[in-house]
């Protein structure tokens, strides 16, 4: 699964990176995403700018808004066939904005952070699904869920799943495809000598905690990608 991370950049970077304008007075970086926070995507619906949704789907039939909490994850080999996500797959998708992620390294009864970037793009998009859920007093919320995959063989050494990374060169075509089998093509994960890893500090472990030392390496000697 992917249950944390970063995105942190000058505004300036995101808008070159992602050709968008961002309004820099009120931009600020995140270290620690997670949540139930409202977060940077880029939707089919808006491409052209940043929208912040909440991190967990909450499916727009939905009853209790709580089912989002739920929801942050969805596997890319079904969602099409599950009822929170085929609605979204098919007419509601996003660029979800990072420039790496966080997952937990089993060992024993521990679980090590780790920090996981891409090594020749600093700034990259995972493949999201979004939603909007009509709360009580006419008001929308707006929510998403990222898509998740099998591992490659980096990925593998810690998870049994990553986010669904999507090469620059694909990421205007998930948010213009709508056929399931034609997404599908898309979703082919960076080789692991594209990727690397480093063990950082158990602070990031809060969500509350938010600053640029989270995606430092700590706790620990960096960890061999080999």
């Amino acid at each position: 699964m992917c249950g944390r991370y970063s995105f942190a950049a000058l505004a300036e970077e995101v808008e070159n990176r992602f050709h968008i304008k961002i309004d820099g007075s009120t931009w600020k970086v995140r270290y620690n995403c997670a949540p139930t926070q409202d977060l940077a995507v880029i939707t089919n619906e808006e491409p052209e700018k940043i929208a912040y949704l909440r991190w967990g789907l909450i499916p727009s039939w939905a009853k209790d808004p709580a089912i989002g909490n739920k929801l942050i994850n969805a596997r890319s080999e079904s969602a099409a066939e599950k009822p929170a996500f085929k609605k979204s797959i098919s007419s509601r998708r996003c660029l979800v904005l990072s420039n790496g992620f966080y997952e937990w390294k089993k060992v024993g009864k521990t679980k090590i952070p780790m920090f996981i970037t891409l090594k020749e793009h600093p700034l990259f998009a995972m493949a999201g699904i979004w939603d909007r859920w009509a709360a009580p007093g006419d008001i929308n919320i707006e929510t998403f869920s990222i898509l998740t995959m099998q591992p490659n063989e980096i990925m593998s050494t810690i998870h049994n799943r990553m986010p669904v990374i999507l090469s620059p060169s694909i990421e205007r075509k998930w948010l213009e495809t709508s056929d399931p089998e034609m997404q599908k093509k898309l979703f082919i994960f960076p080789d692991s000598c594209a990727m690397q890893m480093h063990q950082v500090s158990t602070l990031v472990n809060s969500p509350a905690t938010d600053h640029p030392d989270l995606i430092r390496p700590g706790g620990g000697e960096q960890a061999s990608i080999f």
